[in-house]
């Protein structure tokens, strides 16, 4: 094994307590998981909090933690946008991790999904180099917290960054970017949308004729969208 893949930097007695890992976590996902914010600070960590535009832990300029529940993680499945958001998060970070918490074997008592469908996204994810660990509890996900930013920013010197998402550099990917973010589209539909209308302008001038010109999309997320475009702006 090549020396700069060996584990022995991992294994070595912890750092002094005056070397402590730093770790950005999302101003929605702190609120949301007070406990897991709590428990790295009693861990000895210093936890910044704020918006973040990708990931809900920042441990390293690279590396990116998206944590979802096991339950959340099946819903993203039934709303069709986990590929789309974890995608995101790879455009920003190198190294983006998928934390997955809960007790897995539950999916086989959904009835909204198969298991075969997680495993096969568990499966995709991989194959995409997303890497995916799993934790049984908010304790373990603490832990595993901490362990990741202490050897990104203590053992191997990495520094904190926090990325927007990559940067629109092709036209395709504005136009695709554009109709994205419509209502309940996300990046497959657009391209569907975009193959078959060829321009966002011919596509949103037809939005009416979506439901029967584009498979997989209904006349709820049509309406929704005509909603977005033809509701006067009235400032917050």
């Amino acid at each position: 094994m090549p020396e700069t893949e060996t584990l022995l930097p991992y294994i070595k007695a912890a750092p002094p307590k005056t070397d402590q890992p730093t770790i950005i976590a999302d101003a929605r996902e702190a609120t949301a998981s007070p406990k897991i914010v709590k428990g790295l600070i009693e861990q000895g960590a210093n936890v910044k909090t704020e918006m973040l535009p990708k990931g809900d832990y920042i441990i390293s300029d690279t590396c990116a933690i998206e944590r979802k529940t096991v339950h959340d993680f099946v819903y993203t499945l039934t709303r069709r946008y986990l590929f789309e958001q974890i995608f995101t998060l790879k455009d920003a970070y190198s190294n983006p991790i998928i934390l997955l918490e809960g007790y897995l074997p539950i999916i086989y008592k959904f009835s909204r999904i198969n298991p075969a469908a997680v495993w096969g996204a568990m499966f995709a994810l991989a194959k995409n180099g997303i890497t995916m660990i799993h934790t049984t509890n908010y304790k373990e996900t603490i832990d595993f917290l901490y362990t990741a930013a202490k050897q990104e920013q203590i053992v191997e010197k990495r520094p904190l960054a926090v990325h927007m998402a990559k940067k629109i550099e092709t036209l395709p990917e504005a136009q695709i970017y554009f109709v994205a973010s419509l209502p309940n589209i996300g990046r497959e539909k657009a391209a569907t949308i975009l193959k078959t209308y060829q321009t966002p302008l011919n596509a949103l001038l037809k939005v009416n004729e979506w439901a029967k010109d584009v498979y997989g999309l209904g006349p709820k997320i049509s309406e929704k969208v005509k909603q977005v475009l033809n509701t006067p702006y009235k400032e917050e």
